[in-house]
Formats: structure tokens, sequence, C-alpha cells
């Protein structure tokens, strides 16, 4: 079977590459196509994942420029795979690609964890074969969207869970990154400014980088998005503040950490599912994971930098990981 994955954001490569590695190991082709946005390509050569970059790069902040990029990449992806003859197409969050594949007549699943990105994920879901959420969001949530409940498959906890199944966390980043080790570790991400449910910023974000940044007791490793976040808080020369110049490995950061401060989604759950405290400073409105997660006590809600407890993680385990096959199996029963 010839399968196409399209990979547009950062956290799309994590997820994929185990299920990159299973459906080669089952005798499949994979053929990947990818967005050049955020951190999307380094991570995609570190996970040596063999690509081919399709279409503009990311739209900006405006709705007019996203409209632009996605009219512009959904041409690009056409041609790209007029003439592959791909039996399923595959993706997470890329609404592109299953407009692309209705347009060829291939079979799609599309897979997202956050249902309040409405504009996207309303095309994203009318077009694919299947949607593939997880077993937190509403099947109302999903009506709305154009995922009637005959389409969705729903998988059990986090995506997260799946892919950091039997993960082992690489102590070599902290030496790469210069990393005091005798300090308190915080890892930060920064929020995604440019998605369009996020428009209205996060000064509270802002706080906790100064609050974090400035305590001499603490190395915080902040990673951007984009290169003007990555200039923007260079220039705060916060003493406390380590930024990387390109993508490091994120997940054994998280796991290596005593505490993460996040404004987006992926690296909150990632924490939670490696047993690293994580506040959310996310300034848009929670979607069903986040929810079930706070109520849990598993992720903190950050009102005020002044909540941010700095201290050495406990030791511990990490919650327990789900076998990534199951997951593959809800994305490949588009074909069914």
């Amino acid at each position: 079977m010839r399968v196409w994955i399209d990979v547009t954001n950062s956290p799309h490569v994590p997820f994929f590459r185990p299920l990159v590695e299973l459906l080669v190991a089952r005798g499949n082709e994979v053929t990947i196509t990818a967005r050049d946005f955020a951190q999307t390509l380094e991570l995609l050569e570190d996970a040596r994942l063999e690509h081919t970059v399709v279409g503009p790069p990311h739209g900006g902040a405006s709705r007019a420029g996203k409209v632009r990029a996605m009219a512009s990449r959904l041409r690009a992806l056409r041609r790209f795979a007029g003439a592959q003859r791909f039996d399923l197409a595959l993706s997470h969050a890329s609404h592109e690609l299953p407009l692309a594949a209705r347009s060829l007549g291939v079979r799609s699943a599309y897979a997202f964890d956050y249902e309040f990105a409405l504009a996207q994920h309303a095309l994203g879901c009318r077009a694919a074969t299947r949607v593939v959420v997880p077993d937190a969001i509403p099947q109302e949530r999903l009506d709305r969207l154009g995922a009637r409940a005959r389409k969705v498959r729903r998988y059990e906890g986090l995506k997260e869970e799946y892919y950091l199944h039997g993960f082992p966390p690489d102590e070599r980043v902290l030496d790469d990154l210069g990393v005091d080790r005798a300090r308190t570790l915080a890892v930060v991400r920064t929020p995604p400014e440019v998605s369009l449910y996020h428009l209205h910023g996060s000064p509270l974000f802002t706080a906790a980088l100064e609050r974090l940044g400035a305590d001499p007791d603490v190395h915080a490793v902040v990673l951007p998005r984009t290169p003007d976040q990555r200039a923007a808080i260079a220039a705060l020369r916060l003493p406390s503040l380590l930024v990387p110049e390109r993508a490091v490995d994120a997940s054994s950061l998280v796991a290596l950490a005593d505490l993460v401060v996040s404004a987006g989604g992926t690296m909150n759950r990632e924490a939670v599912a490696l047993g690293t405290p994580v506040y959310t400073s996310f300034a848009g409105r929670l979607g069903a994971v986040d929810e079930r997660l706070i109520a849990a006590g598993l992720l903190r809600p950050l009102r005020s930098a002044d909540e941010i407890v700095v201290e050495r993680k406990a030791p511990g385990p990490g919650r327990t990981t789900r076998d990534p096959a199951l997951l593959l199996d809800l994305m490949l029963s588009a074909l069914a």
C-alpha cells in the first residue's frame, strides 16, 4: 500500500514518527510531504524521515494570508500527488491534505486533539473519510465541524501517550544546551502567535518568562516557534534563559525538566505523559483534553506568574504509555 502523510507543524513529527515505522515494518511505502514552518523541517531531518517540501510556507497571522497560502499549497499538493496513485492519505491537523486527497479520489484520515481551531477543522473534517480524535472531545463539538459520529473514531487518553511509548530520554540534550544541572530546569514553550485562535496574545506568558528568567536558581530553556519569537526573547536579556538556535529533542528535555510552562498544547500534554509538573498559560479557549487534565489535577492553569513553584521534581516514573499500533489502526480504518 502507498501511504501519503502531510506534516505541516512541529508536533506532527513526533506524532507520525512511530506510525511511519509501523507502516514500513508492515511492508507499506510511505511518502511524506511537509510545509516549511516553525521547526518542522529540522525535526524531520533529526528524525531521519525523508520528505518533500511542497507549497509555500505558513501564511502568517492574518486570515487573508492564510487563505492565500492554503490555496497555493492545495494546488501544489494536487500537482505532487496527482501522478503518485496513493492508496491512503494521513494527517494530523493538516486540513489541506484531506482536501487535496478528496479531489484526487484518495481516502484519508484526519486527526486532531484541539477542537476549537474551527476554520481549519471544518474543512478537514468534511473532506476526510475518517476523523480520529481523543475520547475527551464531546460529539456535539465535532458535529458542528462536520464530523458526524459515523465518521469518527476515538482513542483513549492523549496522543502523546502513544508516540512516547517506550521513549528513553536522552540526557545529552542537557549537555548540548549547556544546562547547569545544579539549578532547577524549566522548559518554556512560546504561544502559537500565528494561530487564528490565539491572536490576542498572552501577557501572562511574558510575566512567567520574566519570573523564571530573572531567578538565579533556575535554568529555563525557551523553545520559540518562529525566528521573530527567538529574537524577541533574546532581546529581553534575562540571565537565566537559554534559547536554542535550532530544534532540539524537546521530548527528552521535558522528561528531564523539573517543570514546564507552556502557552501551547502538545508540550503540556507531553509533560503530563512524562510525569513532569506543568503549567498552562494558554490564552485561547480550552479544549476538552485540557479541561479533563485540569479537572484531574494533571495540568495546572496559570493565572499569575507568582503561582509558579520553582523546585526540583520528585523522582518517579511517568504515566503509563499506550501502544501506537492502536492509534495507527484507527487511522487505517479510513480504508474500511
